[in-house]
């Protein structure tokens, strides 16, 4: 029963008196007993049915006799039921197992069988689990025992003309989904049934609106469709006397219940949190999980027309949100855009964003449904003007060419669209927009065209009645100041790009507001509070008048007994976490760690109210059945307010209560909505480090420690904390890797991490290079890294790596990682490095040197073309290496160091010499003439080599002629630009194809 719902212990103790009632009874007698128990009273009944209702789902061999028994006692035409399967469709459908899952199917198909009042909602509530953009075998599943449902049960389902239109918007957006060759026998299926609907009852369709017909768009060349199609544009009397053609449709609004049914209702969820919850600039996250949730395969290319059309259709906002900093609708819509990965999906986007301007009619449309799309065009022209650039292509071009018989309509429809707009204030001017520079020049010509009346520059500005709505689009939604087209009472509110950029100030300004209004607003629970049962409701009120914190944390033990209570009624779960939210305000905006931390100072902190329900889980075993209340309890707080998570990471970590028990927030993390540690984690310490960077450093530790495979295998843990601490901070973190406290990389995926850093600002590279020296990783785990550095665009590793292979003794893989870069005339690095392993470790330079030349000297070029192409090793080819020794030898001119004059590297460049074409040999002559001496007789080479060989390694024992090394890389400098001028551009040609490869 706990698969099910998160009142498990209610309908456990259902399942318990039905069963003690029936147990040992004859089927008869048993039938007989459950009636004169429900005829005690709407308690009694109730338990009943939930208990039969329970055993249903979680016994299928008893499935059938607990329907029967169903059916025959309840007294309210199952409506207990109806609601208990509701909620668990809206809330608990992802979270049941597959048994359970496939008997509530079965008991809906039941309903629908029976003719149950109301089994249509609890249908229409099935479907709207049937996710878009999905095509998992468990989405598939359902999609096919509903439209089993619907074809078996057709005369019930016409009986609904909701269900009708419902299940025909559905199942047409599905057959997007399904068109692989395995996928079609199911496609063919859903056309069969959508065309059966819409030829027989079409006005009943009808009341889908204007998205009808962008649905059918997208599967009209299907050859049922097809056929239908053309009757709709040519002979719309055959599918009913009443519809008068293509335009009634089109000027007929979609009403918000289709545009929601093809969101599940946890996309809903989220997606409504982002734009009630979320501040603007804080989004990433949250984008980021939606989109590794939701939109992440192929097939969900098509799920973005879905959320754009509840977006402009569904989500309006009211004036308070609109005008304070809450994530606006258009940098949602923004970031679906620039997500869409195919053409047609980024032109289906455009087009769903764009529909309801294409037949706008200001008496019967709303601004919020075009409202998204001015805005992402006018705040998408500084930071993406491509965006913009598009977006206003496909204005022009989709007047003409969306249906040619109606493009006066059409024109007029944007037209009235951007009149209203300009009407309702949502931007004062359309010219700025229109007529930007940042435009280029045919596409500025067709706007000219298109729309005159917008394109003229604006007037000076006059007084204009400002309507209810004006506060709403121009809050949130400010133009940048040198577009001049507010008047100056708009001149206090700044750009909102200047805001994301200044996070310092965003910071400091929000932290004030919060002060003040913790002062000036006293907690209002009475909205929540007539809502609790008497007893629950006193302790309540108690809670609010007491002010000193030890009285407050009686009152909450109180509370949380009453929750722990069996007959605590589970609905009140909600209402009392939005009065606990309120009440503990303070505690939530105060600071968390104390100034000075020590063990007294730490436990005073989790002596909060709020931490009563953190102590009493502490205290509990998993399996005790009010461990899962008041996690549901907890769950339910942390959707009121977000900050609870963190602090029950604090509270785990300083209180000596919990000390062992830091697996409990993984507990706590699979009963939110989220459900899944690795976002909540992320989203919890997300939200600790936009509110007390001393409380992140402080978590840091235990988090890495317990939570290492959810920490280790990405760096957005990593960037959170590199991006916000200071140099203490960095410093204190580096103190306790070093101490064995703190584990930030494990060498699988340091190499990963590292490379994902390279976008990172300059300080936070510089951070996470420093921590990672820290820990004793051996630099060849990351040496691959190489081959992801360009000299221009990635200073700070190329630095940090400098630095560390500095103090290395080179392997044959370091310098064949070395070799591999490709040779600029600027690019330092490769030089640099070699000439100090050259200074110190001349012999084993020159062995592995000698390996790496031989090695790709004799290796076929076809073989190594093919090698390089599918190693995901940078290429390294003879020309490279010979460019990367003939830059060293330059250095070294002028110097005592006689790194070129050693047997193995004399021997390399014979034997490459020897071989090579004729092109290398002239544009590497210099560099082969070192060798030519040693080619002439092998012995007196050898005598001479002696002498000079030994000079090198007498030098490295001394303290002075290092230094000289060094001072004579200044002395030389100029000597080499003089020697190196004419080579260069070779050298850049060739570098640059070796760029390509190792891009390939």
């Amino acid at each position: 029963a706990g698969q099910i719902t998160s009142n498990h212990s209610r309908l456990e103790r259902c399942v318990a008196i039905t069963t003690s009632i029936t147990n040992g009874l004859s089927e008869r007698e048993a039938n007989d007993a459950l009636t004169a128990h429900v005829c005690k009273g709407p308690q009694q009944h109730e338990e009943v049915c939930l208990g039969l209702f329970t055993l249903l789902l979680t016994e299928p061999p008893q499935a059938q006799r607990c329907y029967r028994d169903l059916t025959l006692v309840n007294r309210d035409g199952m409506n207990v039921v109806l609601i208990k399967i509701n909620q668990i469709l809206m809330e608990k459908f992802l979270k049941l197992q597959d048994v359970c899952r496939t008997q509530l199917v079965w008991l809906v198909r039941e309903l629908v069988k029976s003719g149950v009042i109301g089994a249509d909602g609890v249908l229409m509530t099935l479907m709207k689990q049937i996710a878009g953009g999905d095509i998992t075998s468990k989405n598939l599943w359902l999609a096919e025992n509903v439209l089993d449902i619907l074809v078996e049960q057709r005369e019930w389902v016409l009986k609904s003309g909701m269900l009708v239109a419902m299940s025909v918007y559905t199942y047409l957006r599905l057959i997007v989904d399904h068109g692989t060759p395995s996928l079609l026998p199911l496609r063919q299926r859903e056309v069969d049934f959508c065309v059966g609907l819409l030829r027989e009852r079409f006005m009943e369709c009808f009341i889908i609106g204007r998205d009808l017909v962008r649905l059918l768009q997208n599967v009209a060349r299907i050859p049922e469709m097809e056929l239908l199609w053309r009757d709709l544009l040519h002979n719309p009397q055959a599918l009913s006397p009443q519809f008068t053609g293509l335009l009634q449709l089109l000027t007929s609004r979609t009403s918000r219940k289709f545009l929601a049914c093809r969101l599940t209702p946890d996309m809903e969820t989220k997606l409504l949190f982002m734009t009630s919850r979320v501040r603007f600039g804080q989004q990433k996250r949250y984008q980021d999980w939606f989109q590794r949730q939701y939109l992440s395969t192929a097939e969900s290319q098509s799920l973005r027309c879905d959320l754009i059309r509840y977006i402009c259709g569904v989500v309006h906002p009211s004036n308070e949100v609109l005008s304070s900093d809450i994530l606006p609708r258009w940098a949602i819509i923004g970031w679906l855009l620039t997500t869409c990965t195919s053409n047609v999906a980024a032109s289906n986007a455009k087009l769903a964003l764009f529909y309801d301007w294409l037949f706008f009619n200001p008496e019967k449309d709303s601004i919020m449904n075009i409202e998204p799309a001015i805005l992402v065009m006018h705040h998408s022209m500084k930071p993406h003007p491509a965006i913009t650039a598009t977006l206003l292509d496909f204005m022009c071009r989709i007047i003409p060419h969306f249906f040619p018989p109606l493009e006066v309509q059409v024109r007029q429809g944007v037209f009235n669209s951007l009149n209203f707009i300009m009407e309702k204030r949502v931007l004062a001017h359309l010219a700025p927009l229109f007529d930007n520079p940042k435009l280029d020049r045919e596409l500025r010509s067709m706007l000219r065209e298109r729309f005159p009346e917008f394109c003229s520059s604006p007037s000076p500005p006059t007084e204009v009645k400002m309507e209810e709505s004006v506060p709403m689009e121009m809050d949130n939604h400010v133009l940048d100041k040198e577009d001049g087209c507010y008047d100056n009472t708009d001149a206090t509110f700044s750009d909102d790009e200047e805001e994301l950029n200044n996070k310092g100030k965003k910071r400091e300004f929000r932290f004030h507001q919060i002060k003040e209004t913790f002062i000036d607003e006293p907690a209002d629970i009475t909205p929540y509070v007539d809502q609790l049962d008497e007893t629950l409701k006193e302790k309540v009120l108690q809670l609010q008048k007491s002010s000193d914190t030890e009285t407050q944390c009686e009152v909450m033990q109180e509370i949380v007994d009453l929750i722990l209570e069996e007959d605590f009624e589970s609905e009140q779960m909600s209402a009392l976490a939005s009065c606990l939210s309120e009440l503990f305000k303070s505690h939530f905006r105060g600071d968390v760690l104390p100034e000075e931390i020590s063990e007294e100072s730490l436990e005073e902190s989790v002596c909060k109210p709020v931490c009563l329900i953190f102590r009493n889980l502490c205290q509990m075993q998993e399996d005790n059945s009010g461990f899962s209340v008041l996690l549901d309890m907890l769950a339910e707080l942390y959707q009121k307010q977000p900050k609870i998570g963190y602090h029950l990471l604090y509270y785990l970590k300083a209180s000596k209560a919990a000390a062992g028990k830091m697996s409990l927030y993984e507990s706590f993390a699979q009963a939110t909505a989220l459900g899944d540690l690795h976002t909540c984690l992320m989203m919890d310490m997300k939200a600790c480090q936009e509110d007390d960077v001393r409380l992140l450093c402080y978590l840091t530790p235990s988090i890495y420690s317990e939570f290492p495979d959810e920490t280790l295998r990405s760096g957005e843990l990593l960037n959170m904390i590199v991006a916000v601490i200071d140099s203490t901070q960095l410093q204190e973190l580096m103190c306790h890797v070093m101490m064995g406290n703190l584990v930030m990389f494990r060498k699988d995926s340091v190499l990963n991490i590292l490379i994902q850093s390279l976008d990172w600002e300059t300080f936070e590279q510089y951070s996470t290079w420093q921590l990672f020296l820290a820990h004793s990783i051996p630099l060849e785990t990351i040496i691959p890294i190489l081959q992801h550095l360009k000299y221009k665009e990635h200073p700070e590793a190329l630095s940090c790596l400098l630095l560390q292979l500095r103090r290395e003794n080179p392997s044959e893989e370091m310098v064949k990682m070395v070799l591999s870069r490709p040779c600029h005339q600027e690019d330092q690095f490769t030089t640099s490095i070699l000439r100090h392993w050259a200074a110190k470790h001349d012999d084993l330079l020159a062995e592995h040197i000698k390996a790496l030349l031989i090695k790709n000297n004799n290796m076929p070029r076809k073989r190594q073309s093919l090698r390089s192409s599918s190693s995901k090793l940078a290429q390294l080819t003879l020309e490279q290496m010979l460019e990367h020794l003939d830059c060293l030898r330059l250095s070294l001119n002028n110097t005592k160091n006689n790194f070129f004059s050693q047997t193995p590297i004399l021997q390399a460049l014979q034997h490459v010499q020897a071989s090579c074409d004729e092109a290398h040999k002239m544009r590497f002559s210099d560099l082969f003439s070192l060798a030519e001496e040693y080619e002439d007789s092998s012995k007196p080479p050898k005598s001479r080599r002696k002498a000079p060989a030994s000079s090198p390694r007498s030098r490295k024992g001394a303290a002075a002629p290092p230094a000289n090394n060094e001072d004579d890389s200044a002395s030389s400098s100029a000597s080499e630009e003089e020697d190196s001028k004419p080579k260069p551009p070779k050298r850049k040609r060739k570098g640059s194809s070796a760029v390509g490869s190792d891009s390939d």
